[in-house]
């Protein structure tokens, strides 16, 4: 057993007790040594903590010294003691986890003490420094759970658009049949309104809804507007932050909303900006509650290369083209964040109302709207800000009753859900059934399992068709290894078909042309 490993299984109530004693030690060790608590504040939290675990007394032995990046295996810990001292139902998953967060949210700083500390860090050392702190804050407290995004599979696909990057994710986790026996007898709640309201901070949670102790948010002004930033505990990718609006109010796309996202980039430079569609279909996540979505990180979307110059005559500070990208996008480029707001609301009203029937799009059906746009920005020092306008359309048809420029339904068995923000810039999510259904069927083609997909009832019979072609190129004689990476490759070429069916201008000669025809319409000519 390594250092520091205890066997639980088989523990007194006595020594059960004890253990969780000495556990609480060692979670405010980390807390002090983390800087998450102050000397005077280990009395409050340690009280608070053997009121949770039912205890009488603190423990009167040393923690042992160790220095663990998250507090994630201890809290793995207490919360499987707890379980057996049966504070809580340990065979549901979700209580374990609202339990979890509950222990470490006795540790927290409150929330205007985290904002007193991340205006100060931006003031005196710069938006970086502010965001480093906050971002670590959320990593030591377990509210961005490292240990499980870790565990993400991750590859990257080449395409004809560039490398697009794939992720398996396993953060979020599955519900099993009790839990969601459990969220039937729940009563309804509006409270929180929904998961991006600033009332999260503190919740104490419920069977279907995630506890919220650990979460914390900072207050900043976009364009006049008050919002607050947060981190997403999911992290789909790094600093992966959220800038929720204080109204519970819709979403949004217009003037204000592009005036918002540039204000944001221009706080926080370091940072990359979008935000998803205000429709349904092309809208991706929660559309009840204004949010946009950023992070450190360079996105796919953003290496892609403009595949047709274009220009504004009316704006000569403003470099433009359509980008070689698979979902329809136009880039802006330009140092003056007024300019280039003026032209990306001039493309905004114009495909507002436009249509093409030559390649299926339709502002408005029965004066319902249809068109709408997916905005990214963020800031280059060499060429200032470079904004990626994706043009969205959401309408459905009875041959597509899912979207017309939605996933198509040959590749539902690898993504049927809407493509966001997130998946526009080339980052697919997929659902975490991928990692076993990807590793059988990667045996099917390395001979080391039968093709049961056509049997009723079959785990892979969602993709039997997928396997059939597989089958017919590659064969079922595969080397282990070569099956696995075939399949890799193949899922990630799926992703780029979904992106192309979200397209509303289709990669071929008809589509493209079509394409430049609404940027002539919005002023622009070829370069």
């Amino acid at each position: 057993m390594a250092k520091n490993e205890f066997d639980i299984t088989s523990l007194t109530p006595e020594q059960r007790d004890a253990r969780l004693a000495l556990d609480v030690e060692r979670l405010l060790r980390f807390g002090r040594k983390h800087k998450l608590i102050k000397d005077l504040d280990i009395l409050v939290a340690r009280n608070t903590l053997l009121d949770l675990l039912a205890l009488a007394a603190p423990s009167e032995a040393n923690p042992p010294k160790e220095n663990p990046e998250t507090p994630a295996a201890l809290l793995d810990e207490m919360v499987e003691l707890a379980a057996q001292k049966e504070l809580f139902d340990g065979a549901v998953n979700q209580y374990r986890i609202n339990f979890e967060t509950r222990l470490m949210g006795a540790l927290m700083p409150r929330e205007s003490e985290v904002c007193k500390k991340f205006r100060k860090l931006y003031v005196k050392q710069g938006a970086k420094a502010a965001t480093d702190w906050f971002y670590q804050l959320c990593v030591d407290t377990n509210y961005i759970r490292t240990a499980q995004i870790a565990k993400n599979i991750q590859w990257n696909t080449a395409t004809p658009y560039g490398e697009l990057e794939i992720t398996i994710n396993l953060t979020k986790p599955e519900k099993d049949p009790k839990t969601i026996a459990l969220e039937r007898l729940q009563p309804k709640s509006g409270y929180p309104a929904c998961m991006l309201c600033k009332e999260n901070i503190g919740y104490a949670g419920r069977i279907n809804f995630p506890a919220r102790q650990t979460h914390r948010i900072v207050p900043i002004t976009l364009a006049g507007e008050q919002f607050y930033l947060q981190y997403s505990p999911y992290a789909y990718f790094h600093e992966h932050c959220i800038m929720l609006h204080e109204q519970h109010k819709p979403m949004e796309m217009n003037k204000q909303t592009l005036a918002e996202i540039f204000d944001f980039v221009g706080q926080f430079p370091h940072y990359t900006c979008g935000s998803n569609a205000d429709l349904p279909i092309v809208g991706g996540s929660i559309l009840s509650h204004s949010h946009f979505q950023g992070g450190r990180y360079v996105f796919p979307m953003q290496k892609a290369d403009i595949a047709v110059p274009m220009t504004d005559i009316r704006y000569p500070g403003v470099k433009a083209g359509i980008l070689n990208w698979p979902v329809s996008a136009v880039r802006l480029v330009g140092r003056s964040s007024q300019q280039m707001q003026n032209v990306a609301n001039n493309i905004l009203s114009a495909w507002r109302s436009y249509t093409d029937e030559s390649v299926g799009i339709l502002a408005e059906t029965d004066g319902t709207p249809h068109n709408t746009v997916t905005p990214i920005l963020h800031y280059d020092e060499t060429e200032g800000y470079i904004l990626d306008l994706a043009l969205r359309n959401n309408r459905t048809s009875e041959e597509y009753p899912d979207g017309i420029f939605h996933p198509h339904r040959e590749y539902h068995n690898i993504k049927k859900e809407n493509i966001g923000l997130i998946e526009v810039m080339g980052l697919a999510i997929l659902p975490a059934r991928l990692k076993d259904q990807g590793a059988q069927i990667a045996e099917i083609l390395a001979g080391q399992r039968p093709n049961t997909s056509r049997e009723a009832g079959d785990t892979l019979a969602v993709h039997a068709d997928w396997i059939d072609e597989l089958i017919a190129k590659y064969g079922t004689h595969m080397k282990p290894q070569d099956a696995n990476k075939a399949v890799k490759a193949e899922i990630g070429t799926v992703f780029s078909h979904v992106l192309e069916n979200a397209g509303v201008f289709k990669q071929d000669a008809a589509g493209q042309a079509a394409f430049v025809r609404f940027m002539q319409s919005v002023g622009f000519k070829k370069a």
